[in-house]
């Protein structure tokens, strides 16, 4: 069967700046729940746009439903439903109305439009504020009203560029639940962009993490997790002018190549691949420094340690750059 998204040597690269996607590749089956992975200014939003038909790309080819993204754009947008980052919401409109409105852009007819309508109203909690304009809504209800205008239509495909930035984790957890239902209940491709590992920890099938433009890992998150192996050791000095010599204390369990990473208030240092360090042996080598700690912690690998590991830096709250400027050019029907 021919993968939903399917990217070849894919790049972007705008006037006066960098690459902003530097020749990628991708495969997404049918069904799966995909998460691209990266800190802002990576290349996520830039690469959701190139495969939404909304920029053209510089480079190499990608098909999105079997259909090329710059020959066949109008054919791929038919396929696709797409909640980007900024919701494009009139705020003087209800829900309702925006629903009816959506789909007649779609061609259903008044009968399918409200049927349709209070449908995903429904499904994304939205009955009690149907009536009310927009502009009264939370950040939540924004994002909730958003999904389901991406699917007025009932698309194959679903593009989420980091729909659940800035929302309380109530309004998260619901939205994680309508994505998940989607995938496992409707068959429906989600293709969904992301900085929280949580998240990508939760719902994804697979995860590409993508860094400088570039796809720097990729499997499901197990199997990226399992290849870093061995468990990092976290440990705070009980006085803050320690940190230096606790870094050096840890520098001794520390695997080849790494070194400790020292945060707002401790240090952290990946263990050494098969040597059984316990935390008992942290603790009597920093006994015999003589240094007190306030808090010491043997973590298991996650996607943050993954990333660490693939370019040198920590994902979670690493604010670059916002993306290149990506402005929609005129791209083929």
């Amino acid at each position: 069967m021919e993968p939903s998204i399917q990217a070849e040597s894919l790049v972007k690269e705008f006037k006066k700046g960098p690459r902003a996607v530097d020749g990628i590749d991708l495969e997404v089956a049918t069904g799966e729940i995909y998460g691209f992975l990266g800190p802002n200014g990576a290349g996520k939003s830039t690469t959701v746009h190139m495969l939404t038909t909304l920029l053209p790309p510089s480079g190499g080819s990608a098909r999105v439903a079997g259909f090329d993204v710059q020959r066949e754009g109008a054919h791929v947008r038919e396929q696709i439903g797409a909640a980007l980052q900024e919701a494009a919401l009139d705020p003087f409109l209800t829900a309702r109305e925006h629903m009816r409105l959506q789909g007649a852009l779609h061609g259903l007819s008044k009968d399918q439009r409200y049927r349709r309508g209070a449908e995903l109203i429904a499904r994304v909690g939205l009955v009690e504020a149907a009536d009310r304009k927009v502009g009264t809504y939370s950040g939540g209800m924004r994002r909730r009203l958003d999904l389901a205008l991406a699917l007025v239509h009932e698309p194959r495909i679903l593009f989420l560029d980091e729909p659940t930035t800035g929302l309380d984790p109530q309004s998260r957890s619901a939205l994680w639940e309508e994505v998940e239902h989607l995938a496992r209940q409707d068959g429906v491709t989600v293709f969904l962009t992301t900085q929280y590992l949580e998240e990508a920890d939760r719902l994804a099938d697979r995860v590409g993490i993508i860094d400088h433009g570039r796809i720097v890992a990729e499997g499901t998150p197990g199997e990226l997790k399992a290849a870093i192996g061995e468990p990092s050791i976290e440990a705070v000095p009980a006085r803050q002018e320690d940190r230096e010599r606790v870094a050096g204390v840890l520098a001794g369990f520390a695997g080849p190549g790494d070194c400790p990473h020292p945060h707002e208030d401790g240090v952290a240092v990946r263990l050494q691949r098969g040597d059984g360090t316990s935390l008992a042996d942290v603790v009597r080598a920093l006994d015999r420094e003589g240094i007190d700690v306030a808090h010491l912690q043997l973590n298991a690998p996650t996607l943050d340690d993954v990333f660490l590991e693939k370019t040198g830096r920590s994902l979670e709250g690493s604010g670059d750059d916002e993306e290149e400027d990506t402005k929609p050019e005129p791209v083929a029907a």
